[in-house]
């Protein structure tokens, strides 16, 4: 159980599960709200349709449902988890936690609860955070879900960001492992870069008033270009940091699973990694950018596709808002 003389724990992922939305809303579809066509979107995101969170569905709601197919899979009763955290942008409100509501309708009564805001990289901050406190023994076992209703945030009226985004729950169960597990992380931030992509309104800047709504600044607001320019870079430099750590080579990358922003960042991070197309896992097209929830989402259908097995090396790699970004090594 134990990777050292100093007892530090060995920490893997255990089980994971997904929750999707009913709802599609295909290019089609948009082209019907905004001024826009299905080649445009193709061409400038790689993104064909995403899933959009029922009226009666917030974020708590499908963590719920991702959890519950999490800790299925890893054989874990919700009644002895010992963490939860959430990494979303989209709560159910601004407090308490949305991990409070996810713990009161899992059951998880033992467990301690918090909520993180890492944007896009959310889930793999989880993963890292996660990995501390079972490490060192604080906790046996964590949960960790990246889930988002972007839905809620989205500006239907702005069609260079309205067709990116999506909804939809990823959920990893954390637990102490006899060999593998995860080799190495990294986390990064650029504080300097911060508007590039945020929610204006709504906290305690530009608290809640008749002009900021008016204004639209409620919703989410993005310098596409600018992300763009830094984003392949960032994942690639996390990448190099991230395998050094761990003593490895981008050669001995099994798949990578980046977050599903945009399919040229991606088409350009394994072109900058010098890896085939192949090692690269996509569900852009299907889901689009569903910010913490796209990792997570990608990484429950990489292993329920046969993309992922036993010893293979997997890399996490993730950025968002902030910027921030995220990076870790597993050993499956």
């Amino acid at each position: 159980m134990f990777k050292d003389k100093n007892d530090v724990r060995r920490v893997g992922i255990i089980g994971v599960g997904e929750y999707l939305p009913k709802k599609v809303l295909t290019n089609a579809d948009l082209e019907k709200i905004v001024e826009t066509s299905d080649e445009w979107i193709t061409t400038r995101t790689g993104i064909k349709e995403r899933r959009i969170a029922a009226k009666e569905e917030a974020v708590s709601d499908l963590a719920v449902k991702a959890a519950q197919a999490a800790l299925a899979d890893a054989g874990v009763l919700a009644a002895d988890l010992e963490l939860i955290i959430i990494a979303t942008i989209t709560p159910d409100m601004q407090f308490p936690s949305t991990a409070c509501f996810i713990q009161k309708s899992l059951g998880a009564k033992k467990a301690a609860c918090f909520d993180i805001s890492a944007a896009c990289a959310g889930f793999v901050h989880a993963i890292v955070i996660a990995q501390q406190f079972i490490s060192t023994g604080l906790y046996k076992n964590a949960l960790v879900v990246g889930v988002e209703v972007l839905s809620s945030i989205t500006d239907w009226q702005d069609r260079n960001t309205c067709v990116l985004f999506g909804d939809g729950a990823g959920a990893a169960v954390l637990a102490p492992v006899k060999s593998g597990g995860i080799l190495s992380s990294y986390l990064g931030s650029d504080g300097t870069q911060a508007e590039l992509l945020m929610l204006p309104a709504g906290g305690s800047r530009y608290p809640t008033t008749h002009e900021t709504v008016d204004k639209r600044m409620h919703y989410l607001k993005m310098q596409g270009n600018e992300v763009f320019k830094l984003a392949v870079n960032v994942m690639a430099d996390a990448a190099q940091i991230v395998l050094k750590k761990a003593g490895l080579e981008c050669s001995d990358i099994d798949l990578v699973i980046p977050h599903q922003a945009n399919i040229r960042i991606l088409l350009a991070l394994a072109k900058k990694l010098n890896l085939p197309e192949d090692k690269v896992y996509f569900n852009i097209e299907k889901y689009g950018n569903m910010s913490s929830a796209s990792t997570a989402t990608a990484l429950c259908q990489a292993i329920r596709e046969g993309r992922i097995k036993k010893g293979d090396i997997v890399l996490l790699d993730a950025f968002g808002a902030g910027l921030v970004w995220a990076a870790c090594v597993i050993e499956w």
